[in-house]
């Protein structure tokens, strides 16, 4: 057998046995939640003007806020980016 196969075969083992809830080398990674709020808060929009600025459905905002969904992908990271320097996200947008 080639090592690709014993590899592949050694993490679909792990796989196995992770889905069974058994000891595994398998590491799973959660992302840290996002406080969706506190970021739309910090640019000093109201959830219209912040879903017109960055393209988020109004209804998917609020779900976030109410932490009902949260957001994942791209969104995330939009998210974050905006969280860290709205400033440039909208100068982005907007040039």
């Amino acid at each position: 057998m080639s090592k690709a196969f014993e590899e592949i075969n050694a993490g679909l083992g792990d796989a196995i046995k992770h889905a069974k809830g058994k000891k595994s080398k398998v590491v799973v990674h959660k992302p840290g939640t996002i406080n969706v709020q506190a970021i739309r808060k910090k640019t000093g929009m109201s959830q219209q003007r912040f879903c017109a600025t960055f393209g988020i459905s109004l209804g998917t905002l609020r779900h976030w806020e109410q932490g009902l969904r949260a957001p994942r992908g791209a969104a995330r990271v939009l998210l974050k980016v905006v969280d860290v320097n709205p400033r440039a996200v909208i100068k982005a947008i907007y040039e």
